[in-house]
């Protein structure tokens, strides 16, 4: 039996009862004969507590003592399933993420993993422990700052030590029993996918699918580690994510669609009278890129012949929506556009399978079914494996659901089930 790393939700450490299921999972995978490396995230809602706390104190709480105080909350959950796995007769060590060695760039709040040096992880494995490591931190390598990876972070940090070690799998486990085709949350019918390759998962998360986080997905397709999605509360078989299919040649052809996801977390700003030449969308963009804020869908509408301007409407973070137009009312006069419109109560449905370069009609039938459904489209976006849309927020639950059905994915059951109550 090899290694294999084990990450643990919030919802899955959400009490000292959920402490001890999971405690007993992990002394579980021991007995079979596995090392085991353990990465746990903060209790319940330990992280937006500390969140609100700071707010109370700060409005704008600095980059290095926000991370600081972030990081309190993996600390307790490590702490505590330790003790809980001691308690079961077998020995545990946890470990902050700077003493696992996960060595990040500087950047607060949102860092990113340039190296992994786990060698204190290592020795505790070969002295027969289980390591336990707090995700979502790490440790700046030119500050030696303590750092936070961004929400979600615990995902990235599990597979980051699964490449550095060589693990067999990574094993994420959630409050669902693994990847389904739409949220089980909006979706009771959606169904459980049970191979999904990389890319098509890649393209689920980037769309608002939030069982597993992009830059993980991303991570693990790097380095091929196999994740496979379960859930801490029942031992049923997840999903596996693997460049690969593990059936071999069992299953040549991709499905048609993999799955429907959505994404509510966004606004859309439209930069209103843009003079159409050439070096003005990059003005645009050059303004909000030096405000560190990522945009996702962009669309430009045809040039009025009058007037020679045009409109450029794109989507990005909703939490970055005010530091955006900040941003771009600054560079108003040397980009010269007449005004801005932001709006924040849109949504955006995302249709995603590899299966779709080679069938024909899947963009009509997406179309019809949200036309069949009442729902106005506002923006497009397509690549090879994905069709998204931006409408109102208020539909976005019936065009999921709409589409679902469309395409063949309802269960014939209400087999979705969300344990822990945030699907995450």
């Amino acid at each position: 039996m090899g290694l294999v790393v084990q990450k643990y939700g919030g919802s899955s450490v959400a009490d000292a009862e959920g402490i001890k299921r999971v405690a007993k999972r992990i002394v579980d995978a021991k007995k079979n004969g596995h090392q085991v490396v353990v990465v746990v995230s903060a209790m319940g809602d330990t992280t937006d507590e500390l969140i609100d706390l700071a707010e109370q104190v700060s409005p704008m709480p600095a980059g290095r003592e926000f991370d600081m105080l972030l990081t309190a909350g993996e600390r307790i959950s490590m702490a505590l399933l330790a003790m809980a796995i001691k308690n079961l007769g077998h020995e545990a060590q946890s470990f902050t993420g700077s003493q696992a060695g996960v060595i990040t760039d500087s950047v607060h709040n949102k860092a990113r993993i340039i190296d992994v040096t786990p060698g204190r992880i290592r020795t505790a494995l070969d002295e027969g422990n289980i390591a336990i490591v707090a995700g979502f931190q790490g440790v700046s390598a030119d500050s030696k700052d303590i750092t936070t990876l961004g929400r979600g972070g615990s995902d990235t940090t599990a597979v980051a030590l699964a490449a550095a070690l060589d693990a067999e799998v990574c094993e994420i486990y959630t409050d669902v029993d693994g990847v389904f085709t739409a949220d089980p949350r909006v979706v009771k019918k959606a169904r459980k996918i049970d191979w999904i390759s990389s890319e098509d998962m890649l393209e689920l998360a980037a769309s608002g699918s939030k069982v597993l986080l992009h830059r993980c997905v991303e991570y693990a397709r790097r380095y091929n580690i196999p994740i496979h999605v379960r859930s801490s509360f029942s031992g049923l078989p997840g999903t596996w994510v693997s460049n690969e299919n593990p059936q071999g040649d069992a299953q040549v052809e991709h499905a048609i669609i993999s799955g429907v996801a959505h994404d509510v977390s966004e606004a859309k700003i439209t930069v209103v009278g843009v003079p159409d030449k050439p070096g003005e969308a990059a003005a645009i963009f050059r303004a909000i890129a030096d405000a560190e804020i990522n945009i996702d869908m962009i669309v430009q509408n045809v040039s009025a012949a009058s007037t020679g301007l045009t409109d450029i409407s794109f989507t990005l973070p909703k939490a970055e929506g005010h530091k955006a137009i900040d941003a771009l009312e600054k560079a108003k006069g040397a980009i010269g556009f007449d005004s801005l419109r932001y709006d924040d109560q849109i949504g955006k449905i995302s249709l995603v399978g590899a299966g779709m370069k080679t069938n024909p009609g899947v963009t009509a039938s997406f179309f019809q079914a949200l036309s069949d459904a009442g729902v106005n489209i506002e923006l497009i976006s397509t690549s090879e494996i994905r069709i998204s849309v931006v409408t109102r927020g208020d539909d976005v639950n019936d065009a999921v659901r709409a589409v679902h059905t469309a395409f063949g994915l309802d269960s014939d059951s209400d087999e979705a089930v969300v344990y822990g109550g945030t699907g995450r």
